[in-house]
């Protein structure tokens, strides 16, 4: 009995001491998931999503969109040169725009981390920490929104080329159904030289009736059409994501902004009151002195 005695304790202190270890692994967890900005982390993912979906439909819907061209629009190579040209430049502004929106992305998220850091030690940290993070707050403020205005302007151009496939999905989806009285199917036609798309010289340029069905069934049409619709989803997300963005850095600023000037004025009454307990001294010194 007596020697079961020490094991039974030392078990127990050990069943202690892993509770403990237990509960400061918990207690370590619940802070670390305190410290995460949620609203930077949604708009994060968010932005990462719309900006993927933008970038790689959108890479490969030009390029079907091109094939596409060649094959039934636009037969002679130097009537489409400029405009091969032009889609390979927006290839190389896709590829920044994924490469920019990826890093930038990050750098808003530290920014959110910094900033529920600094909620959290309640501005316990140097002032001149706390200008720094309102001056850099303030500039991703201003550049947010102009990267919003600017993706707000891609997402209206990126809607023309769906607005396009859509008329000529209408057309062939007229042209394909029976209860449509169309006479003379070959008087349907869709001439994408009319959107300058190319030039008004180039052959054929437009597609009629049966071949312009053949066109709308062909995979390089089908394709562009629903990657076009996705990418505009895609740009969509991103303008959402950035003004969301853009509500968090405001929130932020002015929190800052705030817990700052509430730090002035604490360090102006501390030294207020040190003032008034050092003069409360000397007076105390005064008057024991006049009283000996």
């Amino acid at each position: 009995m007596d020697g079961t005695k020490p094991v039974m304790e030392s078990s127990a202190e050990e069943a202690q001491d892993e509770g403990q270890e237990s509960k400061g692994c918990f207690e370590c967890c619940i802070k670390c998931l305190g410290r995460v900005p949620y609203p930077s982390l949604v708009a994060t993912i968010l932005c990462f999503c719309g900006v993927a979906l933008f970038c790689g439909c959108g890479h490969v819907a030009l390029t079907s969109t091109l094939t596409m061209l060649e094959n039934h629009f636009s037969t002679v190579t130097t009537d489409h040169a400029t405009l091969t040209a032009v889609i390979q430049v927006f290839q190389y502004i896709i590829y920044g725009i994924a490469s920019f929106f990826f890093l930038y992305a990050i750098i808003l998220l530290a920014e959110g981390f910094y900033t529920t850091g600094t909620i959290k030690k309640e501005l316990q940290s140097d002032f001149k920490t706390t200008v720094c993070g309102r001056c850099l707050t303030a500039f991703f403020m201003v550049l947010t929104y102009i990267l919003a205005l600017a993706f707000l302007a891609i997402f209206c151009f990126t809607a023309i080329p769906v607005f396009v496939f859509f008329n000529m999905w209408n057309t062939c989806a007229g042209l394909r159904s029976p209860d449509s009285n169309i006479t003379f199917p070959d008087s349907v036609c869709v001439d994408v030289r009319q959107y300058g798309v190319i030039p008004m010289n180039a052959t054929p340029g437009k597609a009629c009736g049966t071949t312009l069905v053949d066109v709308c069934n062909t995979s390089e049409f089908y394709l562009s059409y629903h990657l076009y619709i996705v990418a505009l989803a895609g740009a969509g997300a991103t303008v959402i994501a950035l003004l969301h963005f853009l509500m968090i850095l405001a929130a932020n600023w002015a929190y800052l902004k705030s817990a700052a000037s509430t730090h002035d004025y604490q360090d102006i009454k501390t030294k207020d009151d040190q003032d008034l307990e050092a003069e409360a001294r000397s007076k105390e010194g005064q008057n024991s002195s006049s009283y000996s």
